[in-house]
């Protein structure tokens, strides 16, 4: 497949391949809702495909390197992969880890997926008035050392947290990413917020 150039229009083939990729993760998020959430807490939660979609078609450039942070089924990193973004996922849940590469295939896409944590080797977050608790970011050996690549590495981050996770990942971003590299953290409510060197960014290019 070639991948479309920095400033090139997405063209008709390519938006259907997104429409049928989007389609497709929230047909396999309902069906992870109804199969295992209704018996179990787990922390995934499908973001919003459409307000991703549109956030890094204005993005897309060559050679730009994509990393999500938990990427679950792998929609959103895929899309990256469509949309020309040298595309990787890290992810702590193996069967998670397993559908997001069934569905690359199906998508013959380049995007990797690993298992492991996002938290780079060593890390330990900032205490904050006896504060250092990660929300649902779990433990684990770290994703950095299977892509073989640090987080510093990456020209584009994205994550969704749940609420009170934003100050870890801002953390880890300052500390241990770029700091020309955007972070962009996805919100139910306030939508996509971009972040650059610590600092929110108003139009993110």
């Amino acid at each position: 497949m070639s991948r479309p150039t920095p400033h090139d229009p997405v063209d008709a083939h390519l938006d259907a391949r997104l429409d049928a990729l989007c389609a497709e993760g929230w047909a396999i998020f309902e069906r992870f809702e109804r199969e295992l959430r209704d018996r179990h807490f787990h922390p995934f939660v499908a973001a919003d495909y459409d307000v991703v979609r549109a956030t890094l078609g204005r993005l897309r450039a060559s050679g730009r390197r994509f990393l999500e942070w938990g990427s679950a089924t792998g929609i959103i990193t895929i899309m990256a992969d469509l949309l020309g973004f040298e595309a990787y996922g890290i992810e702590l849940d193996p069967a998670l880890v397993a559908t997001a590469r069934e569905v690359g295939a199906r998508y013959r896409s380049r995007a990797r997926f690993v298992e492991g944590s996002f938290l780079p080797a060593g890390y330990e977050p900032r205490r904050r008035d006896g504060e250092d608790r990660t929300g649902t970011i779990g433990d684990g050996p770290s994703g950095y050392l299977q892509l073989g690549l640090a987080l510093e590495d990456f020209d584009v981050v994205f994550a969704y947290p749940w609420g009170g996770e934003e100050r870890v990942m801002l953390d880890v971003m300052q500390r241990f990413g770029r700091r020309d590299a955007l972070l962009l953290l996805h919100d139910a409510n306030a939508g996509i917020t971009a972040y650059r060197g610590g600092r929110e960014v108003v139009e993110p290019r």
